[in-house]
């Protein structure tokens, strides 16, 4: 019976030939993640339920990295639980300040994930994986305590949706806008528990930064997972990374698919998600006057090296606006020092930018760029609801790169052409 890349996956570690849509499954896990919001509250649940033991010292990594460096003694609080569990039942896996990033930037980085494997986390942008052929999905922190005790979980086998992208991009075009062009096209819950697989010619030929923020961007689509059929840009990132034996699967020719949507990509200019949906995307060109009074370009959407060479190609020689704050996150240490080496990090403190440690800070309105009443922020990042960063008054609108770092030049939403 044909199979789609998601089922193949799922069947393999239920330990069975084959699975339908719909089908209840327990499934093997490769790896349990949790950070500083989610974690403390899977370890009460693990200890609840009367666990003595992790399953698998190597297979689960706590990664605090909301709000740390922590912004108050809550948050230290919070971290300390952490800390505490991970030396108790020494987790190797627990990246604490000054190792940390930002969890979905820094586990493919430290491979931790792969091709084949079956992750579940307790963030719902877990679906980040998918980029590599795995499958990666978000689920609550007592599912999270369960599969840490029994190195397992339950899942309803997703039906799939197959998204084809053909053409060359435009110049400034990324993953970005193709997943926000999509959340337009289908709406918030048009993938709603299903598969979201991307392929096509122009898939095929983007980096693995650009699949890691479309499959980053899956759930706001509904999605249970998003995913990207792995090939030779995928081997060539996680050969002598990953840490443990991984398999590419691919979905059969014939495979069943609930729906497939085409897209023409030369069509697609940069995108522009307006408040308070990801869903209410357009073009740029489109935006129209829109001031803001913040930028930020990071998080585990778009805090990867190629995001930050984006970023001060825009930059570079130019000024950030007067009355804009433009804050810049790298996704780990790693990427943090590779962006020094490079020198991006002069080109932002130079166009007058502050560069953070990794965090995922003002993401959530947690810290590091809160908004206040009335402002306006264009950010990289991948939500942008009521209060996501801030006051209930404030607005957040959502772009790639290159249009966050020229809007934060110009003082308004604009296309990187208009500062060229």
């Amino acid at each position: 019976m044909p199979m789609t890349i998601t089922e193949k996956i799922l069947a393999a570690h239920a330990g069975k030939d084959r699975v339908v849509p719909g089908e209840l499954i327990n499934a093997k896990i490769d790896l349990a993640l949790g950070n500083d919001i989610t974690a403390p509250v899977a370890i009460r649940e693990f200890n609840k339920i009367g666990a003595e033991d992790i399953f698998d010292r190597e297979r689960i990594a706590l990664v605090p990295d909301h709000f740390t460096p922590n912004k108050d003694i809550q948050s230290a609080e919070q971290a300390k639980v952490i800390r505490n569990f991970a030396a108790k039942h020494k987790i190797a896996n627990y990246f604490d300040v000054g190792r940390m990033g930002i969890e979905h930037c820094l586990l493919p980085e430290q491979g931790l994930v792969g091709p084949g494997d079956l992750v579940i986390g307790a963030d719902s942008h877990t679906c980040t994986y998918g980029a590599l052929g795995a499958f990666s999905t978000g689920m609550g922190s007592t599912d999270i305590a369960a599969a840490m005790a029994l190195g397992e979980t339950w899942l309803k086998v997703p039906e799939s949706i197959k998204f084809v992208f053909e053409g060359e991009l435009k110049p400034w075009v990324s993953g970005k806008d193709l997943i926000l062009h999509i959340i337009g096209d289908i709406g918030v819950d048009g993938a709603l528990y299903r598969a979201m697989e991307f392929t096509g010619s122009t898939i095929e030929n983007l980096s693995i930064d650009g699949r890691f923020t479309m499959c980053n961007m899956a759930i706001e689509a509904g999605a249970k997972n998003g995913i990207i059929p792995p090939d030779e840009i995928t081997r060539a990132y996680v050969e002598g990374r990953c840490r443990w034996p991984f398999k590419f699967y691919h979905s059969d020719p014939d495979a069943k698919y609930a729906q497939v949507y085409r897209y023409d990509a030369t069509q697609i200019e940069p995108q522009v998600a307006f408040p308070h949906m990801p869903e209410n995307s357009r073009p740029v060109s489109e935006a129209g006057h829109v001031e803001v009074d913040q930028a930020v370009v990071g998080s585990c959407t778009n805090g990867r090296i190629e995001d930050l060479r984006v970023a001060a190609k825009v930059l570079k020689g130019k000024q950030v606006h007067k009355n804009v704050r433009l804050i810049i996150l790298p996704g780990t240490q790693d990427i943090y020092l590779q962006a020094i080496k490079e020198g991006l990090v002069e080109v932002f403190i130079k166009a007058g930018a502050a560069v953070s440690t990794p965090t995922c800070g003002p993401c959530l309105g947690g810290h590091m760029g809160i908004l206040a009443s009335g402002e306006r922020c264009i950010s990289t990042t991948n939500r942008n609801f009521v209060g996501r960063m801030g006051h209930l008054e404030s607005e957040v609108y959502l772009s790639n790169p290159a249009v966050a770092a020229a809007s934060s030049i110009m003082g308004r939403i604009v296309g990187p052409w208009e500062v060229e």
